[in-house]
């Protein structure tokens, strides 16, 4: 039976993968709406689901802004994981492996 990791660590993980997650998305958002005034020649649409907004730009917005701030916080989280990983040695609790390897995956059910 696996022992359960310390209620602390635990904590410092949730705390530092969020962290981490805050700041990636901050720093996404920023270069989105430099990248967007460049493109575009306006700011990006504050409230996409206004009326006045045209419905092509506030679904490119979307589209742009929830890819890469997704994106943004998934390599944040990877490279947490790593720091997590390479500091205490293990995977923390809520990361474990999960067996994506087509060998060892269970048949398909038709």
């Amino acid at each position: 039976m696996a022992q359960a990791e310390p209620a602390q660590t635990t904590k410092v993980w949730q705390a530092f993968s969020l962290g981490s997650a805050l700041l990636a998305a901050a720093v996404a958002k920023k270069g989105l709406n430099t990248f967007w005034q460049r493109a575009t020649g306006k700011n990006p649409p504050a409230n996409p689901a206004d009326p006045d907004v045209d419905v092509w730009e506030a679904v490119a917005w979307a589209a742009v802004s929830g890819t890469a701030i997704a994106i943004a916080r998934m390599f944040a989280a990877r490279r947490a994981a790593n720091y997590y990983v390479r500091t205490t040695g293990k995977l923390p609790g809520d990361l474990r492996r999960d067996d994506q390897d087509a060998k060892s995956a269970p048949a398909a059910q038709s």
